[in-house]
């Protein structure tokens, strides 16, 4: 059976998403989006309009089929592409009024296309240290003893203190996907945006991967984190919210115990789906849509 993507709003906090504006909220945030939406040639809307607030030091998981505008989505938290109309306010500034340089510094984003930047032939410990200032490459930049120390406790923190030394290129996709964990660290970014961090990575590097991301939403200088999903079952336990994307539009959103439930994630995804927790982990059953 298809379900119509469905229309929700859920409160999240004092916060909110939705296809609709919503009321600024008196908490701390650190993103809204005011019904922006994003146009494609042709006047085509990819995105929106959306209106979304995500708190500080809140673990949002983004959900939606290929093509539902997650991918949009997270340029417009990355400041790497504005709307076409509305508001989007990250960390404090407004895309379009603002220096996007500046706030880019703020926010880290980890994926295989930030991957494909960094040069392979850096060691592990290298990449980590691009991350202080945001660089592309290590000998862009300086760094003394005590930062070089710093970048390697990160690496052992997230278990990857055997690959220190490593070129970069030769380290597994797991393994490159935690190193990038690290660069964010060590740059201590505000905002970190995770672009399907488990994709191609196997069942022991997705669970390493796991393992790290639920310490990393346990700490107590935690950043804000938004994380693009392939799969419920990547995602880890201390997910505080969720946001479904179905066509470009907010299906549901708000605490994850709310929306991460058989009947939103039915109506995002257009079939039947199931979802179990297995220590405090989900897993999804589906029935076959043809």
């Amino acid at each position: 059976m298809r379900h119509a993507p469905g229309v929700a709003t859920l409160r999240a906090g004092g916060r909110a998403c939705s296809n609709a504006a919503v009321d600024p909220s008196r908490r701390e945030v650190a993103a809204r989006l005011a019904g922006a939406t994003v146009l494609v040639a042709g006047g085509r809307a990819i995105l929106g309009p959306i209106s979304c607030e995500i708190g500080v030091g809140e673990y949002w998981a983004l959900l939606g089929p290929n093509g539902a505008g997650k991918t949009t989505l997270l340029g417009l938290l990355g400041a790497q592409r504005h709307p076409t109309s509305g508001e989007v306010v990250v960390l404090g500034a407004r895309l379009g009024r603002s220096d996007l340089r500046e706030l880019r510094r703020r926010i880290a984003i980890v994926g295989h296309h930030v991957a494909d930047q960094l040069p392979p032939n850096a060691t592990a410990t290298e990449i980590v240290l691009t991350g202080r200032d945001g660089l592309l490459a290590p000998w862009w930049g300086a760094f003394d003893r005590a930062a070089e120390e710093e970048a390697r406790s990160l690496l052992a923190e997230l278990h990857c203190a055997h690959v220190a030394d490593q070129l970069f290129g030769l380290c597994s996709l797991g393994e490159r996907q935690r190193i990038l964990i690290a660069r964010a660290m060590l740059g201590r970014h505000a905002l970190l945006l995770l672009d399907e961090p488990a994709i191609g990575v196997d069942l022991p590097g997705r669970e390493a991967l796991v393992s790290v991301l639920d310490g990393l939403a346990a700490a107590p200088d935690r950043p804000t984190i938004v994380h693009v999903a392939h799969s419920l079952e990547e995602l880890p336990t201390r997910v505080s919210h969720a946001l479904l994307l179905r066509e470009g539009r907010a299906v549901a959103a708000g605490p994850a115990a709310e929306v991460l439930a058989d009947g939103p994630l039915s109506a995002c995804f257009g079939l039947s789906v199931h979802l179990e927790r297995v220590a405090g982990r989900y897993v999804a059953h589906a029935a076959a849509s043809w």
